[in-house]
């Protein structure tokens, strides 16, 4: 199994340039400010509730676990939006629901639209610090590069704000693919965009399921990145 504890060490061991590496975005690429809890916590406060950020955070990861896959195949691309949200919108209920405090609030609805908001900013995220000297060199070594996600449509402005999007040549999000990592459905899409066989390209991130598990099975060479 080829682990890494930073991005920068990707290629350490591998003796050829792959032509393709296709990389997750969240916990790869940049992470979240503190916690999910804490940015939960935060906004939550503005609307008049009082919240623990480490009870928040494990309902957020049990809701997210138990969550069906953010990908909504059939979808028709003008109503994308909507079902992204909702997804979310559902998920925050039940992580709030869980942790005890969802009958707190005078106005959920206003205080999702502020939180979904917020995660479009620049401000809950930040980049790993060898993030943007590594990809610049493997763009300098000819290397096409790209995003590829479980996330939602807001993940091209975070990445415009974060400086990120320069790099990529493609960004493939699940929710616009109809299929969510580890199904080989997705990585066969963001395959197609840069004309690559699965054989020739590298993927790299988080999860070991979704990334390195669901990567090798739809032919990708791949790596578990365990920060």
């Amino acid at each position: 199994m080829h682990t890494i504890p930073s991005l920068d060490r990707a290629l350490a061991d591998i003796p050829d340039l792959p032509p393709v590496i296709l990389l997750d975005a969240v916990g790869t690429l940049f992470g979240v400010q503190g916690s999910v809890g804490e940015v939960y916590r935060q906004v939550a406060q503005a609307f008049g509730v009082e919240a623990e950020a480490a009870t928040l955070d494990r309902a957020f990861f049990q809701a997210f676990a138990a969550a069906p896959p953010m990908a909504f195949p059939g979808v028709e691309p003008g109503s994308l939006s909507q079902q992204e949200f909702q997804w979310w919108q559902t998920l925050a209920i039940e992580t709030f629901r869980q942790a005890g405090y969802l009958n707190q609030f005078q106005n959920f609805n206003a205080f999702f639209a502020a939180l979904y908001d917020h995660f479009a900013t620049a401000q809950p995220w930040f980049v790993y610090p060898e993030v943007p000297a590594t990809l610049s060199q493997w763009r300098a070594a000819g290397i096409q590069l790209g995003v590829l996600s479980n996330f939602d449509s807001r993940l091209f402005g975070v990445l415009e704000l974060l400086g990120l999007a320069e790099f990529f040549t493609t960004v493939t999000i699940s929710t616009a693919a109809g299929a969510a990592k580890p199904d080989p459905q997705i990585f066969a899409i963001a395959l197609q965009k840069h004309h690559c066989p699965a054989a020739q390209a590298l993927h790299i991130g988080d999860s070991y399921h979704a990334d390195y598990q669901g990567a090798q099975q739809a032919g990708l060479r791949a790596v578990w990145l365990q920060r």
